[in-house]
């Protein structure tokens, strides 16, 4: 086999994109392949090192059947050995030598010899790649096969060879690269089989030379990986899609587990014994079932997981009932009696039955753990129930014995109190395991020490309390850590616990008495149990007891907001909130950006000392606060300024890139090198406004002042003190460059300067000249340069300003006139006497060429410093540009790792997922108008004002003539400008592409010389004027473009480029987007993938990965992972490298598995996950290498593994919405993590952009989790799998990544659906249970409110309000309410009515805004903070809140009941036209509406029976928070939708409704086009769940009957009566009812059509009958005219009902006539629905003015005023 040979496999139909090409030509960063080609990476020497290592194949044992080649080098050795892919080999050995070669750079202090590999490099890295099969090894007490020599210098080639075997099988694994320890099964086989290679073992069998089990082609794949693929693949196809329980197959974590024990070694055997129970070849009830855990879907999984929390809850609940139960004012006064004391025993009672519960919980969940090989599990089981319930006796038993001898003594006697004493010694016993946690807690390294030793002793002394597993070992934190998280939560608890007994528990005491006391009640309805009294006890109590186990979630946010806002201001967010506080501190910015940004001297030893600390931490003070001589006044000549300028300079010209700024802004922002010989650093215009006017103005002022004083008062300001010095400079050059050299007006400016240079060095100037002239002359020189700078310059203008100037400057200016035989003396007058002074200047100007872009450039710039104002102060005026300006500046003032050299730094990747979401917008898509005449690209230009002026000045330098040509000239700029303000592919390239840029020029400046910084500055200066010279629009003037052809806008510092920077930025960073689907798009020659192409092309280190599928029969499908880039050589997209897949690639979830598929082409040590709707910043990037750094820091006790990064939210401008979403994200992406990752220790891995450490995560199963549905938010997965590995997540806000959200109320609650769905996967998942009992108890509380028990709160938000008002309505129809009133009591209702509203102020979303005002107040300002969250709740954000607060309710319960959580797809789009009402209908119907009207009948019901609503006051404040709750949940779909109250369009939603609503549908109808196929798929979950959750939903249903069996008995016709019979009659009706509806539908059915008019007799019969039963009734009973609109009421609920029990039971009823009128039933009920929630937006829409309102509320006014102008201009059109 011949290297040179590339793999032979059919390409799709992608021969115009990559073509396969003589593998010597291509390859991916480095040509390792051929080391002597002209290449600059191989002039590294540790590349070469790297390289030559990997060749020493010296003499191993060749392979069989093989031709030897000798340029093989061991890794074709191991690929031919073991039967390994060509170009999993290929990539691999890049992989390697890389790593290797960018290992060995770092090395400090650097190898003796720089070519030759260092054995210590290998060994570390051998070290962590392998650290996690070493420890596997050890846990299941086998021998590790990884055989090295431990001298310093070892085996180099064996221990390359164990890397490169490693690597190998992780690069050809697909999939199972998400089943981490069965790589490492696989790998200890492999290497034992290596081993007897190596140590030429004797095979037994043959009596030959030992040869590996497999080898071949392909061998490895088809032997070892696909197997158990297949394996994997049969067990996803048994899942049904996802919708089987969890239970009833193994996911990818049940897989890896089955290697967490011995029997894998027993079972599996290897070679791989295909007859093991474990294969998919066994029958499925042989097959080994779930391992480790079992997911069920049950709410029980909260208790179960989180235990210990409810615990505590519970205990503290009895505790206080019991003290509160005493009356006395304080508790401690009831803690002194004796009674309570013994009463309090009871919680242990209460302990013991929740650990009964506990055991049950476990039992009965995870009983199908227990086979015949896990006997012990079961026994544990059974035991740990038993134990329980003895405890429970023994405890009983005891407490009983205590007030048996109270009791028979009468008092507390010596023997009442010795028992006492006996029962505390019991406790002690039954608590003595928490005092040894307690323990361990406070010493958490024995613990951690413990947990780790992998001794059989200490598995067995822990046996009872955990089962023993590979993951969630030693994760207790170091003793500052515990302090401070332990802290934290003393005090939330403090706080919770006190505020719960005097404002939640204490005052419902009184009312609970009350109502126990009432004696015989005059009941309203039958009583079937003489209990009605204790029931209404218990509805009083229900909402209070959830607000009082959800409340913590409160009291978190608060001490969360206190803790991020103190620990903000320590890492000193927002000292630099604005540009004004930027240009205060610009001096010290270019020394924060010299000392942060540039690498420092390197050191010998590279580890930082205490003192080096000590040094640094100092100097940062001193920059931070401007003490001492923290900067130098740097002045131009210095390399650092000019370093510092080129940074700068690059930033600004970003900016235009952008478009953020225009060119004026440019040249206003930028710091231009010295070129006229000035001798100050020149600033950047902006800083300089006003400058010079004001040293003008104290100049005169001060005119009688000594040159010191005056001088002094202007050096006070370093502006000023430069602005004076630069104007005076640029003068003299300017009239020196005017003038003709070698004339004697030339002669005479020269001299007139010398004299008063001569003048200040002698402090003479204020004596010697007039200060008050200084004003008259600033007037001619402006009026000279508005000369100049004027496209036709008029000579004889320009001599007689001359003149004038040299009139006021010889003549008027000195304090003492000359004559002019004195001024000749002096060198200040013509000598010749002939020659007038009026004809002076006459032929000694020459202006300068129009094309000297230099000279030109200068004189706008002296200028803006003759002329600027204040007004320069909102220089950028684009508020992006300036929110990233001073983001930068001040996070150059925080504390980070000091830069190493590009060299030195650590590599990394960016890998982005990508399916076929939008890469650039399309043309048509941006012309396309919606019905209210707006197109996306009108939206944009009016949201993006500034932006779209900036983008087409840009063109018209490109060359554009007009505006319009934009449509046909500029079409790939018009359609990159639009997709760079939305959230596509193109977008997030771009940003990313920043690291490359930025590492470029980095690269240039640590390795640049002084001269080529100075020279290279003054260089760039001139291609900059030259560029923005030709189409700048100048100040007050207009300069002509030049005739030159017209350049792009191109990077200033890479015309410095010596040409080894890319190279150096290519082996540090690779950028791998991962388009699945691009194989496909090529063949059909789609547009996404031209548009690809487009983004390689202009990107040199973007690679693409993706699938493509190889048909090689009519049914044989072969799977490649590939990855492609474009040769900028050859003109065309190459392939580098094709590894064959195991099978398809999606067998989880597809995000995950997209990641997985690519990785395996990421380099470098880190890789930063970015998800394809973000973004990334220039400026960011430059902080790239000191953000890498941190990775060598310790955090704690451990080094991080994940960097967090904080996230800019950019879509905030979009709409009101969109800045709701993006404000209550900022906060969790800034202060929410701050506070989880210090002190808390609890951050995950929220998703993008993290930065992972990635050798430690390939080694542990990724970056994400993949299994079907369990794992659908993968991210956080991989947070849970770090930090039940042992790894550390850290937070840093130096560094920021953009990310966009969804926009539109119907994308949002898509995202809030998904999220919600994925916390309820969570709950059941086994990486929650596992870190809810192996984390220390405060954490536990952290991480539990952290993640699901924000969902769980929510939910429990919900509950209470229902809970509230079904106990409420129970009190007033039952008659309790009206007898404890006429007790007089009105306590019971002030303290609901506290409680409530503690609910309330959750619902309205203000524990979600506490966090963002804190944040808000931190980064920007107290006081805009507060005007920002006024505009909100204007802007009704407390609508919207509680809104998604019922979308996340809805999705978390059915998830968790039901399951049904899946990817929804939210577009991402921009949100300008109107939703239709059919659509909201369809996404809100269940989820908000039915529960909203729901909450109002119960509301309206109340209000009509209960004694209370008589007194208004006291009804508003009792159901004020309902009914916001209602009106929220019904009135937001239509308050945030487009045009939502037009009169027209809601007609025609209408319309449009009743059309879906009737549409009977056909078989390929979707949910879109008929109400049938959505009724079906609303019911798919009730399909899928199990026994219990059907169970749960009918009971949950049966609620509905109530409002019957209560209302009842309130009708005129009942009497009074409250016999059952009432009730059983009142059936009567709803059979009527039914029994009407059923005669109708058939009459319509049979008759509407053709016979009509004996529809119409049929409907004229019914409506005669109704009117006879309603006058009977009136005649011969008590019926009155209101228990019509009453009976509604109650019966319209039972109806419902029904429907929902109906659809529970549809698989027995649905092929019986019952089933039609159910459906039937259920469209008129859905019809209902929709005329109830339309009537309110049709009565706002007919009402005036409310359309113009909300499009104020939901648009910010650009685009409001725009929508407003596009109409008329619409009208006017059609007239």
């Amino acid at each position: 086999m011949n290297l040179g040979q590339s793999s032979q496999s059919t390409r799709g139909d992608d021969e115009a994109y990559a073509q396969p090409s003589p593998i010597g030509n291509i390859y991916n960063i480095i040509p390792i392949h051929d080391l002597l080609t002209d290449h600059p990476s191989l002039r590294y020497p540790e590349v070469r090192a790297a390289a030559a290592a990997l060749r020493t194949v010296g003499i191993l044992p060749q392979p069989p059947f093989v031709q030897w080649n000798p340029r093989y080098d061991l890794m074709d050795w191991l690929g031919l050995m073991f039967g390994f892919q060509i170009d999993n080999v290929k990539n691999q050995r890049e992989h390697l030598v890389l790593h290797l070669a960018n290992s060995q750079m770092r090395l400090q202090p650097p190898p003796a010899v720089l070519d030759v590999l260092e054995p210590m490099v290998l060994r570390r890295f051998r070290r962590k790649l392998l650290q996690n099969y070493t420890l596997w090894c050890s846990y299941l007490g086998r021998k590790s096969n990884v055989r090295v020599s431990s001298r310093r210098d070892g085996d180099v080639r064996r221990e390359l060879l164990y890397v490169c075997l490693y690597l190998l099988i992780w690069g050809e694994a697909g999939n199972l690269r998400f089943v981490p320890e069965c790589l490492c099964y696989i790998f200890h086989h492999m290497a034992m089989e290596l081993n007897h290679v190596l140590d030429e073992f004797i095979d037994r069998d043959t009596g030959r030379p030992f040869l590996p089990s497999i080898s071949g082609e392909s061998a490895f794949l088809k032997s070892v990986i696909m197997p158990i693929y297949q394996t994997i693949k049969m067990e996803v196809e048994s899942s049904r899609n996802g919708k089987a329980p969890h239970s009833a197959w193994r996911n990818y974590d049940d897989i890896n587990e089955y290697f967490w024990s011995r029997r894998c070694f027993k079972k599996l055997k290897w070679p791989l014994d295909f007859s093991s129970n474990f294969f998919a070849t066994t029958p499925k009830n042989r097959r080994v079932g779930k391992t480790g855990f079992v997911e069920q879907r049950s709410f029980w999984n909260l208790i179960r997981s989180f235990d210990k929390l409810w615990i505590l809850l519970f205990l503290f609940l009895q505790a206080a009932i019991i003290v509160a139960w005493e009356g006395t004012k304080y508790p401690w006064d009831a803690l002194e009696r004796r009674h309570v004391q013994v009463k309090l025993l009871t919680v242990f009672i209460t302990w013991a039955g929740l650990r009964l519960l506990q055991a049950v919980l476990d039992a009965g969940t995870q009983y199908s753990l227990v086979s015949r090989e896990t006997c012990w599990l079961g026994l544990r089981m059974v035991l740990k129930g038993l134990v329980a319930m003895t405890w429970i006796v023994v405890f009983a038993v005891f407490y009983a014995r205590i007030w048996t001898q109270k009791n028979s003594d009468r008092i507390w006697s010596n023997e009442a109190n010795t028992r006492i004493i006996t029962f505390l010694k019991v406790v002690l016993v039954y608590v003595i395991p928490e005092l040894l946690a307690l323990v361990m807690f406070i010493v958490p390294w024995i613990r951690n020490l413990l947990e780790e030793l992998d001794w059989r002793i200490v598995s067995w002394l822990t046996w009872w309390f955990y089962t023993r597993i590979f993951v969630g070992r030693g994760l207790r934190e170091g003793l500052i850590d515990n302090i401070k998280y332990t802290l934290f939560w003393i005090l939330v608890l403090a706080s919770k616990f006190s505020f719960s007994y005097f404002l939640q528990i204490k005052p419902l005491v009184a009312p609970t008495k009350v109502l126990l006391e009432i004696n015989h009640p005059n009941l309203r309805w039958h009583e079937f149990f003489n209990s009605t009294n204790e029931i209404a006890v218990v509805l009083l109590w229900v909402p209070v007891i959830l607000i009082y186990l959800m409340d913590l979630q409160i009291w978190f946010s608060i001490f969360s907001a206190i803790a991020g806002a103190v620990i903000g201001l320590f890492s000193h967010l927002g000292e630099i909130r604005n540009i004004g506080q930027l240009r205060l501190r610009f001096q010290f910015f270019a020394s924060a950006m010299q000392f942060n940004l540039m690498p420092e001297e390197q050191l010998l030893r590279s580890d930082m000392t205490l003192v080096k600390k000590l040094r640094d931490a100092i100097h940062r003070l001193k920059l931070r606060y401007g003490l001492g001589l923290a900067y130098n006044k740097i002045e131009s000549s210095q390399v650092e300024t000019t370093r510092f300028a080129i940074i700068w300079n690059e930033i600004v010209i970003t900016f235009r890139e952008e478009d953020l700024i225009s060119d004026q802004e440019l040249e206003l922002l930028e710091l231009p090198p010295n070129i006229w010989n000035i001798r100050v650093i020149r600033w950047p215009c902006f800083l300089l406004a006003n400058e010079l006017l004001l040293a003008l103005s104290q100049a005169a002022e001060l005119a009688n002042d000594s040159d010191g004083s005056v001088w002094l008062k202007i050096c006070n300001r370093e502006y000023q003190r430069c602005a004076v010095i630069e104007a005076y400079d640029s003068l003299r050059s300017l009239l020196l460059t005017i003038l003709k050299s070698g004339t004697e007006e030339h002669s005479i400016v020269a001299r007139f300067f010398m004299e008063i240079d001569d003048c200040i060095q002698r402090g003479k100037v204020t004596v010697e000249y007039k200060m008050s002239m200084l004003q008259k002359i600033h007037t001619k020189l402006i009026s000279l340069i508005d000369l100049l700078l004027q496209p036709k310059q008029d000579m004889s203008r320009a001599v007689n300003l001359l003149q004038a100037l040299y009139e006021l400057a010889i003549r008027e200016f000195p304090e003492y006139k000359k004559s002019i035989g004195q001024l000749r003396q002096e060198g200040l007058a013509p000598v010749s006497q002939g020659n007038d002074a009026e004809l002076l200047f006459e032929n000694a100007v020459e202006f300068p060429d129009a094309e000297d872009a230099i000279f030109y450039r200068q004189l706008r710039r002296l200028h803006t410093i003759l002329t600027s104002r204040d007004s320069m102060h909102n220089v950028p005026r684009n508020i992006e540009a300036r929110r990233r300006i001073a983001f930068f500046s001040n996070s150059l003032f925080m504390n980070m790792p000091r830069a190493p050299v590009v060299e030195k730094m650590i590599a990394f990747s960016v890998l982005t997922p990508y399916y076929d979401e939008d890469v650039m917008y399309r043309l048509n898509s941006l012309r396309e108008e919606n019905e209210d005449g707006i197109s996306t690209l009108f939206y944009l230009q009016k949201i993006y004002d500034d932006e779209w002026k900036n983008f087409l000045e840009r063109m018209r330098r490109e060359g554009m003539k007009d505006d319009d040509d934009v449509w046909d000239e500029k079409v790939r700029e018009l359609r990159l400008w639009a997709s760079y303000r939305g959230q596509t592919l193109s977008r997030t390239v771009r940003g990313m592409m920043y690291y490359y840029k930025a590492l470029k020029m980095l690269a240039f400046l640590d390795t640049a010389s002084e001269m080529d910084i100075r020279i290279g500055s003054q260089h760039i200066a001139s291609h900059g004027s030259s560029r923005i010279n030709r189409g700048y629009d100048g100040l007050n003037s207009v300069r002509p473009p030049a005739t030159h052809n017209l350049i792009r806008l191109q990077s200033g510092v890479s015309l410095l480029f010596k040409g080894h920077e890319h190279v150096s930025a290519l082996m540090k960073f690779t950028y791998v987007v991962t388009c699945q689907l691009y194989g496909q798009q090529k063949a059909k020659r789609d547009v996404h993938a031209e548009e690809i192409l487009y983004l390689m092309k202009n990107n040199e280190a973007l690679r693409i990965a993706y699938v493509d599928e190889v048909q090689l029969g009519r049914d044989e499908v072969e799977y490649y992972s590939v990855l492609v880039k474009y040769d900028q050589q050859l003109k065309r997209e190459v392939e580098i490298y094709r590894i064959r897949l195991p099978g398809p690639l999606k067998l989880g979830e597809g995000k995950p598995e997209n990641q997985n598929h690519a990785i395996i082409f990421t380099r470098g040590d880190a890789v930063q996950t970015i998800d394809m709707n973000q973004d990334n910043y220039f400026e960011e990037a430059l902080k790239m290498r000191n953000l890498l750094e941190e990775f060598k820091t310790n955090y704690g006790i451990r080094k991080p593994t994940i960097l967090g990064v904080r996230e800019n939210i950019f879509t905030g401008s979009v709409s009101s919405l969109a800045w709701f979403m993006s404000a209550q994200e900022t906060s969790f992406v800034t202060l929410g993590q701050r506070v989880l990752a210090n002190p808390l220790k609890v951050r995950m891995h929220y998703g993008h952009p993290d930065v992972f450490d990635r050798f430690w995560f390939i080694t542990r199963g990724g970056i994400s989790k993949a299994s079907k549905v369990i794992n659908i938010s993968e991210d956080i997965f991989a947070g849970f799998n770090c930090t039940l590995r042992g790894g550390n997540v850290t937070h840093h806000e130096y560094i920021q990544v953009g990310k966009g959200r969804d926009v539109g109320l119907n994308q949002i609650s898509m995202f809030e659906a998904k999220v919600a769905s994925g916390n309820g996967e969570q709950t059941l998942s086994r990486d929650v249970y596992r870190l809810g009992h192996r984390l220390d108890f405060f954490r536990m509380l952290s991480f539990f409110y952290s993640t699901v028990g924000f969902c769980s709160s929510t939910l429990m938000v919900v509950l209470t309000v229902y809970s509230f008002l079904w106990g409420r309505l129970y009190l007033a129809l039952s008659g309790i309410e009206d007898a404890a009133v006429n007790s007089s009591n009105t306590g019971n209702n002030k303290a609901l009515a506290f409680i409530l509203n503690q609910q309330f102020i959750i619902q309205l979303g203000l524990f979600t805004a506490l966090p963002m005002i804190v944040e808000n107040s931190l980064e920007h300002g107290f006081l805009p903070a507060v005007w920002d969250f006024l505009t909100m709740q204007s802007q009704l954000a407390s609508l919207f809140y509680t809104f998604s607060m019922g979308t996340r309710t809805h999705f978390y319960g059915r998830t968790i009941l039901h399951g049904g959580a899946k990817y929804r797809a939210t577009g991402r789009g921009f949100v300008v036209e109107h939703k239709r009402f059919a659509e909201n209908y369809r996404l809100y119907a269940r989820s908000h509406f039915v529960k909203a009207i729901e909450l109002g009948i119960i509301l309206i019901v109340y209000a009509s029976h209960s004694p209370l609503a008589k007194d208004t006051f006291v009804y508003i404040i009792l159901t004020i928070s309902s009914w916001f709750l209602v009106v929220s949940w019904i009135m937001s779909p239509f308050v945030f939708n487009p045009s939502g109250f037009d009169w027209l369009k809601t007609v025609d939603d209408f319309d449009n409704f009743i059309n879906w609503l009737w549409n009977t549908g056909g078989i390929f109808t979707t949910a879109e086009q008929s109400w049938l196929t959505w009724w079906y798929e609303e019911q798919d979950h009730l399909r899928t769940t199990g026994l219990w959750g059907k169970l749960l939903e009918i009971i949950l249903d049966l609620r509905f009957f109530f409002f019957q069996y209560g209302v009842v008995y309130q009708l005129g016709i009942a009497g009074g009566n409250t016999s059952i019979a009432v009730y059983l009659l009142s059936w009567i009706y709803m059979v009527v009812a039914v029994g009407l509806y059923i005669i109708l539908a058939y009459a319509r059915d049979k008759y509407s059509v053709k016979e009509h008019n004996k529809y119409r007799l049929v409907q004229l019969f019914v409506i005669i009958l109704l009117v006879l039963i309603v006058v009977l009734l009136l005649e011969l009973t008590r019926f009155e005219f209101i228990d019509i609109v009453t009976s509604l009421l109650a019966f319209f609920p039972t109806g419902w009902g029904i429907i929902l029990i109906a659809q529970v039971l549809r698989p027995f009823l649905q092929h019986t006539l019952v089933w039609e009128t159910i459906v039937s039933l259920a469209r008129l009920y859905d019809l209902l629905f929709g005329v109830i929630v339309m009537a309110p937006v049709a009565l706002l829409s007919w009402l005036p003015g409310f359309q113009e309102m909300q499009t104020r509320i939901l648009f910010n006014e650009a685009f409001s005023r725009g929508l407003q102008i596009s109409r008329i201009l619409t009208g006017k059109k059609t007239n």
